[in-house]
């Protein structure tokens, strides 16, 4: 691990938690009707970013540095079902409400609080697979940076509308999701430090990074588009999706120029 790797791995964590910031000042100043148009769109690509990257660009990396495929395939698994057991400790599920709630006059909601423990952690565990990727390689950082930033939009801005309807004011909401955001500067540091006292196995982290990538994809965005209130035709569905594919394996394609 160089000074390169430390530098990437802050900026890029530092640009998901701005990213985070930016996403949840967005329900001041953009209106409901225009959330509804373009969160399906968001939600969709998201969907296409995590999918491309876990099988255009993290197992194929996982298999390469790994002397066997079975190996790969076990650890994808073992992220698929980290993740959904995390999910079901916490009772925490992505499945809000797209459109903005109105303000709860009452005191926050357990639902709201346990909703901010989850965020928390799901961010720490991005800060994880951010410092993972860049250790392996610069390119495939920058590919699974990528891929967090596309779903952590849609994600941020339905995480506000939880809080909200769990009691919070905009404000409140607003500086909560900010904080948790932090929680990835947190996961990357931490997996630096452990880089410096054990060996890590990089094939394991990027494959448990795809099975990460997959269950967030499959169980968490893909169920919010079957929603009737998301409104999206299968054309649209199909294009963003694509368009999320798309943009990973075009990062193939300039690869050796980056390179």
């Amino acid at each position: 691990m160089n000074n390169f790797t430390i530098f990437a791995t802050l900026t890029a964590s530092l640009i998901v938690i701005m990213v985070a910031a930016c996403s949840a000042f967005v329900l001041y100043y953009i209106k409901d009707s225009t959330l509804r148009v373009w969160m399906p769109r968001l939600v969709a690509g998201a969907v296409g970013v995590l999918l491309g990257d876990a099988f255009l660009h993290l197992l194929p990396d996982a298999m390469a540095s790994s002397e066997s495929a079975s190996t790969v395939l076990i650890w994808t698994l073992t992220g698929i079902l980290c993740f959904y057991g995390i999910e079901q400790c916490l009772h925490w599920r992505h499945d809000h409400s797209m459109a903005i709630p109105t303000v709860n006059a009452c005191k926050p909601a357990p639902f709201a609080k346990m909703n901010l423990l989850g965020d928390g952690i799901h961010n720490f565990v991005d800060g994880v697979l951010i410092a993972g990727s860049f250790l392996a390689d610069p390119v495939l950082g920058v590919t699974t940076t990528a891929a967090i930033i596309m779903h952590e939009i849609p994600q941020e801005i339905s995480d506000i509308a939880v809080l909200i309807q769990g009691g919070f004011t905009k404000r409140q909401a607003v500086i909560a999701n900010v904080l948790c955001a932090s929680a990835c500067i947190a996961g990357a540091m931490t997996t630096l430090l452990a880089a410096h006292v054990i060996t890590l196995s990089l094939s394991a982290l990027l494959a448990i990074t795809a099975g990460g990538f997959i269950y967030i994809a499959t169980t968490d965005l893909i169920p919010l588009l079957r929603q009737s209130r998301m409104q999206l035709t299968l054309p649209m569905h199909v294009a963003a999706t694509a368009a999320g594919v798309i943009s990973m394996q075009a990062i193939l394609w300039l690869e050796p120029f980056i390179d």
